[in-house]
């Protein structure tokens, strides 16, 4: 049985995805209709349900999942990226994280992921219609309890201190690199990501300025294998640059 208040992921025979809020009752699912939930709420993880006259299974959604459906107004930071950033990071359930620029919430739902449930990611953001949009996705999540959204330039905010992580996706993040640095305990790490290599070559200047440590940058390119009977081949799309990412580490006080 699915408790109620859990959200949980229809897929149809397709391969489209709807979610809802588990509640006894009709509820109303954008795009979808209106769904049985006492049906959800009985049923278990793995179940197939009609709705519509089309069969649908009942999964628990994933982050993968959620970040297929959010709406994205500003440009997102894509899952080949943002998935590294936690591991180079070094963040996990229990760690404090500060994030410089919100835009759609797609890498504060990866953040919220890697640090719930007693971790905290607290987020900056100056546009209010950036804020609007993240607020809206990061609820897909039911994490909202380990965010905080705080309207304020994370160059000059007073920030949280002796956090574990920070993370700028903001045009001039050397401009934040300074306040950042202040904000870390020492073996602490920040992460850049910028679509430029003259933006790249700016904040990684910053970082040696500020005496940080362990500094690298790198991109990453993904490219599909396409398996079939015939044999294996890669494909002749792939997912290429997308942005530049820089990493470094507080090794003093």
């Amino acid at each position: 049985m699915i408790p109620e208040g859990k959200r949980v992921l229809l897929v149809d025979s397709a391969g489209k995805k709807h979610t809802l809020i588990a509640a006894h009752g009709m509820i109303e699912v954008r795009g979808l209709g209106v769904v049985d939930g006492s049906a959800v709420c009985d049923a278990s993880y793995g179940d197939r349900m009609r709705i519509g006259g089309k069969e649908f299974v009942i999964l628990q959604p994933s982050v993968k999942d959620i970040l297929s459906m959010i709406e994205r107004r500003a440009q997102v930071i894509v899952a080949k990226d943002s998935f590294l950033i936690p591991m180079h990071l070094d963040i996990s359930s229990g760690s404090r994280v500060i994030e410089g620029g919100v835009g759609s919430g797609a890498l504060t739902v990866v953040l919220l992921k890697a640090v719930a449930p007693s971790g905290r990611i607290c987020s900056y953001e100056t546009r209010e219609d950036h804020a609007a949009i993240a607020k809206s996705n990061v609820a897909l999540t039911g994490l909202e309890q380990c965010w905080e959204l705080k309207m304020q330039d994370i160059c000059t905010a007073k920030l949280e201190q002796q956090v574990d992580a920070a993370v700028l996706d903001i045009p001039n993040p050397w401009d934040a690199l300074e306040n950042v640095n202040g904000a870390l305990r020492p073996g602490g790490h920040v992460c850049c990501y910028v679509p430029n290599a003259n933006q790249l070559n700016d904040a990684v200047k910053k970082m040696r300025e500020l005496g940080l440590g362990e500094v690298s940058s790198f991109e990453t390119l993904q490219r599909e294998m396409i398996v079939h009977e015939g044999g294996v081949r890669p494909s002749f799309d792939m997912l290429g640059h997308t942005g530049y990412l820089a990493f470094a580490r507080k090794l003093r006080a």
